[in-house]
């Protein structure tokens, strides 16, 4: 029986969004230690503020300024902080709504223990040194003896010096990836320069990459099927954009490949070609990334120099 594999795997990604007038305000605003929330068609004060009312749908511009003091409204424990969470030592996740608003505003409480924490708790915004114009310019919440202020939130016209206008927020998700059988058996395949799949007993079609069972039938699959390792390109794209930490020269082509023997399309690169003469139907084979039979998996593909194939033979891969 194969081995079940596993193996730390990291999606990390940039996103890169425009901020509106509303979003654009709030932000700059907290560069500044201004807290602004924004006032709905009935009266009630949105922190942090959003652009559309959520009642009635009506675009959102009245921007007003809140205390930054507040009241805890409810509260989770983090025994164990993470990486990039606001506080290296343990801390409070707490809801806090700020004295003139009426819905609460989610980050940390710097607080001695769970003891010390408790709904209801009066807290004040405790502001970072060096501020940006992002949610992380309030460092955390801190407890706070004051009562809340009773005046109402004050206009305020949203316009600062220098505004933000855009945020790239970094997006990262670490887990543990276990394959399962069928996967493990085909990585497996893969140090031995081939490729396997998996035959459902019902259909009779071979899926590869395959996934222990039948996405068609629901039947778990068993019967191992090598296939190709030539293959035809079924359908493809022009990648202009080049990515981030990848040595790829643009442009180039990433396409979708059925191997010989395969009824599912898997993807990789097209190389050795120019990229504007790949084609649907063009026959390629496997070009091995790094050297010897211990290579993990294909590098990208190349022609085989073989006509190309008829579209009747692969058009229901498309």
């Amino acid at each position: 029986m194969t081995d079940i594999l596993s193996a730390p795997l990291v999606v990390e990604f940039p996103f890169t969004r425009s901020l509106g007038p509303v979003q654009s305000a709030f932000l700059t605003g907290l560069r500044e230690r201004t807290v602004l929330g924004v006032r709905t068609d009935d009266g009630t004060v949105l922190v942090p503020p959003v652009e559309y009312d959520p009642v009635t749908a009506n675009e959102l511009h009245e921007l007003v300024e809140v205390a930054a003091t507040g009241t805890v409204t409810t509260w989770a424990w983090n025994p164990s902080p993470r990486r990039n969470q606001p506080l290296e030592t343990p801390f409070a996740w707490v809801l806090v709504r700020l004295d003139g608003a009426a819905t609460a505003l989610l980050h940390a409480l710097d607080a001695p223990g769970p003891d010390a924490v408790h709904t209801g708790m009066r807290v004040r915004i405790r502001w970072a040194a060096a501020r940006t114009g992002a949610i992380t310019d309030i460092a955390c919440f801190e407890p706070y003896d004051g009562e809340p202020d009773p005046d109402e939130p004050a206009p305020h016209d949203g316009e600062f010096t220098d505004a933000v206008t855009g945020i790239v927020a970094p997006a990262r998700l670490d887990y543990v990836h276990t394959p399962g059988r069928a996967q493990s058996t085909y990585l497996k395949a893969l140090e031995g320069h081939r490729t396997v799949g998996e035959r459902c007993p019902a259909c009779r079609k071979v899926y590869v990459p395959p996934r222990g069972a039948c996405p068609t039938c629901g039947i778990a699959t068993e019967e191992e099927v090598e296939v190709g390792p030539r293959g035809t390109v079924t359908t493809f794209c022009i990648v202009n954009i080049k990515a981030k930490n990848l040595d790829i020269e643009v442009p180039y082509v990433y396409a979708h490949i059925a191997l010989d023997g395969a009824d599912l399309a898997l993807h990789g690169r097209i190389a050795g070609i120019p990229y504007d003469q790949v084609r649907m139907g063009l026959r390629v084979e496997p070009v091995w990334a790094g050297s010897g039979r211990g290579a993990r998996h294909p590098d990208h593909y190349r022609p085989t120099g073989e006509p190309d194939a008829d579209y009747d033979t692969y058009k229901e891969l498309v």
